[in-house]
């Protein structure tokens, strides 16, 4: 059966499509895949895996056409981020704004 593993980074995505037997799981294949060879970078027991978006065991069987998607681990928890600059006095704001004072 045929699925597609993607690793999604701010510069580039990786994408990779692959014919698996049935009982394969999704941790299997991001292994097969080997989007994750040589990444020092990525601690391999910090990520999640997600088929199309929805977060999922790494024991998930696959079914024909899933999306396994490699998630890594936020830089920092949003929340605290927001309730950060919001003591600063700053907000969100539209892309490119965040850390401006408001007026």
């Amino acid at each position: 059966m045929r699925v597609t593993v993607v690793l999604a980074e701010s510069a580039r995505q990786q994408l990779v499509s692959l014919d698996v037997a049935e009982g394969t799981t999704a941790w299997q294949a991001v292994t097969l895949a080997g989007l994750l060879e040589g990444r020092g970078d990525l601690d391999a027991s910090r990520l999640a895996l997600a088929i199309y978006g929805r977060q999922v065991d790494r024991q998930r069987l696959l079914e024909e056409g899933d999306r396994v998607e490699i998630l890594r681990p936020l830089p920092q928890d949003p929340k605290l981020r927001r309730r950060r600059l919001a003591r600063e006095g700053a907000g969100m704001g539209p892309a490119g704004r965040a850390g401006r004072k408001s007026r």
